[in-house]
């Protein structure tokens, strides 16, 4: 199925999608003129090739991330350091729920591509199952482990025959998204699937 994704602040670079490829990026107007049948995903904000976050094994083997129904016992909000680690030793079968909470929280926060080795099968499992393109970790990190990380890191841009992977951030232009953060995306696409959608 053919869907255009456009963005209401960058309608020069809307995405056409073919499946799980991307069949053409151009302004809007180019791409329903050519593919008048496309179905159109009209998005507030800039559409972008998404972000890398090269904090994977910390976020998603260092952090427990709570299931709703834990929020009484443990909260809404990831567990970091010792007690994530012994949360775990208590209960093994915990990873796998765990990191696949934290990759929607990734997905949540336009991430698309993730970096760091990740040693354990829970969290490569739940990276491969959602889709998520493996990068290379810089040398260097900057900042501390964040869905948000300082500085952003912009995958390279879409190019047709490349795979339908890109986000959506609610904000006017790339300057904004930078001082506001990752938390305003409004959709993450991973060949060509929607994966998240601000509701």
């Amino acid at each position: 199925m053919l869907t255009i994704h456009v963005a209401e602040a960058s309608p020069e670079t809307a995405v056409l999608v073919d499946g799980a490829v991307v069949a053409a990026v151009g302004p809007y107007e180019d791409l329903a003129a050519v593919r008048p049948e496309a179905r159109v995903r009209r998005w507030p904000g800039i559409l972008t090739p998404g972000l890398l976050n090269p904090f994977a094994p910390e976020l998603l083997e260092g952090m427990y991330h709570p299931d709703p129904r834990e929020a009484a016992g443990f909260g809404t909000e990831p567990i970091t350091g010792e007690r994530a680690q012994r949360i775990f030793r208590a209960d093994p079968s915990r990873r796998g729920a765990s990191a696949r909470r934290g990759v929607q929280r990734m997905l949540a926060h336009g991430t698309v591509a993730v970096a760091g080795e990740l040693r354990g099968p829970a969290a490569v499992d739940a990276v491969r199952r959602a889709g998520l393109a493996v990068g290379r970790r810089p040398e260097l990190l900057p900042g501390s482990p964040s869905f948000s990380p300082v500085p952003l890191v912009l995958m390279p841009g879409l190019m047709p025959g490349g795979p339908a992977r890109f986000a959506v951030f609610d904000v006017p232009d790339r300057a904004a998204l930078v001082r506001l953060g990752a938390s305003t995306c409004v959709a993450t696409v991973l060949g060509g699937r929607l994966v998240f959608r601000a509701r």
